[in-house]
């Protein structure tokens, strides 16, 4: 998960750059945004939501969200700053639910932990 400058914490996202596969958008994104290398296990569902952009005459901008269960290659974490994180942590399953700020994120975290706990029979 990462903090943002506000104390929001939040899943790894990002956009999809030119002829990149979304599965590889969600790699560079958890990549760049955590510092963390990881691999895809198994997709886990998509979302969507809209907001204003105020730096552009409050234009409406529409983004579609796929989700991925990933298994962690690498541990050390590197919140990328310039994008507003300043904290990257891995969060115990008891709590990471709770912590998400936003509806969809909690809803996604709670689809992964099914498929978690589906694998390791908890």
């Amino acid at each position: 998960m990462l903090q943002k400058i506000n104390g929001d914490w939040v899943l790894p996202k990002g956009k999809i750059e030119a002829e990149e596969m979304s599965e590889e958008t969600a790699i560079r994104e958890v990549r760049e945004e955590a510092g963390i290398k990881a691999k895809i296990l198994t997709p886990i569902g998509e979302t969507s939501y809209r907001f204003k952009n105020y730096w552009s005459n409050n234009h409406v901008i529409e983004k579609k969200v796929f989700w991925y269960l990933m298994k962690a290659i690498t541990t050390n974490t590197h919140p990328q700053r310039e994008e507003g994180f300043i904290s990257a942590k891995f969060i115990h399953w008891d709590n990471v639910v709770q912590l998400a700020k936003y509806d969809d994120e909690r809803d996604i975290l709670a689809k992964a932990l099914e498929i978690i706990k589906s694998f390791e029979g908890v």
